[in-house]
């Protein structure tokens, strides 16, 4: 599968649960067959997806200058963004370094927040099998926002979850993930996730996080055990992301970039993908 594929699933589940945000939409949870209403906006996860997956097609790797240059210029302040992301690539428009904005961020500490790993899965499916990459790669492109050692280890862990997703293996991703995380609360999460598979969602949320307190090391365990527990079903791992609530938008981007990178984009409904605001017409459309 591409990366293309990838970005069109992390795309889709962010616009996706990002609907369940809309007070008039909060009565379709009870229903788990219904949809939103379209269109599908999305938020500043597809857009960060968007612009790595940009840089990726136009130097072949992480080049981290040209990443922040695509992020502080192409930044849709009506996208959703944190608060922190707003300063910093203000601060990067105005011409601060990235290198010293993000490491000023929190007290000189970094951000640990989820967003480097919410954009991350399509970077995972560009080096398909290739996990020491992949994660060489998601540390890259993290750095550039998110310094922090856990919001790293976020994205490097959602990164060789899709490119371990990517080249058809379905079982021992969680092992995978895991074996190449580094150490901390991320890696610990994932290493509980592996004893998780026969849980509910919700114990599993309960134990992991479901991304309520935004922060690397709350989100992404959730979301490789629901990859992992639903890699062949886009639409059952998706919406485990919305029931459980917390960070809707952004685990179900996360989990849906990382089972598209499986599935493939024809393994997202067409309802859906039809629902979903088109990219935005700078990104090639051409698949990765």
């Amino acid at each position: 599968m591409t990366a293309f594929d990838s970005l069109t699933g992390l795309s889709v589940g962010d616009a996706f649960g990002a609907q369940f945000f809309v007070v008039a939409n909060r009565r379709l949870l009870l229903d788990e067959t219904a949809l939103p209403p379209g269109p599908w906006p999305w938020t500043d996860d597809t857009e960060m997806a968007c612009n790595l997956l940009d840089v990726l097609h136009r130097h072949g790797q992480v080049e981290r200058d040209a990443l922040a240059a695509a992020f502080a210029e192409r930044h849709d302040p009506y996208r959703g963004y944190g608060p922190g992301t707003v300063v910093l690539l203000r601060a990067l428009r105005e011409g601060a370094p990235w290198r010293t904005a993000a490491t000023a961020q929190f007290g000189g500490g970094g951000s640990m927040g989820n967003g480097a790993a919410m954009r991350v899965a399509p970077l995972g499916a560009f080096y398909p099998g290739d996990l020491d990459r992949a994660a060489l790669e998601a540390g890259a492109s993290s750095v550039v926002t998110h310094a922090h050692p856990e919001g790293v280890a976020g994205a490097i862990a959602v990164a060789v979850a899709a490119s371990h997703a990517a080249r058809g293996d379905a079982p021992g991703l969680i092992e995978a993930v895991e074996a190449h995380t580094p150490p901390g609360e991320v890696r610990d999460g994932v290493r509980r996730a592996a004893g998780l598979l026969d849980r509910s969602r919700e114990e599993v949320a309960y134990e992991l996080g479901n991304g309520s307190r935004v922060l690397a090391q709350d989100t992404v365990p959730f979301c490789v055990w629901a990859a992992a527990r639903h890699l062949t079903d886009y639409e059952q791992a998706v919406r485990a992301c919305v029931a459980v609530g917390g960070d809707i938008d952004t685990t179900a981007a996360i989990t849906g970039g990382i089972v598209a990178a499986h599935t493939g984009a024809d393994g997202i409904p067409r309802a859906w993908r039809d629902a979903r605001e088109p990219l935005p017409g700078w990104l090639s459309p051409v698949p990765l």
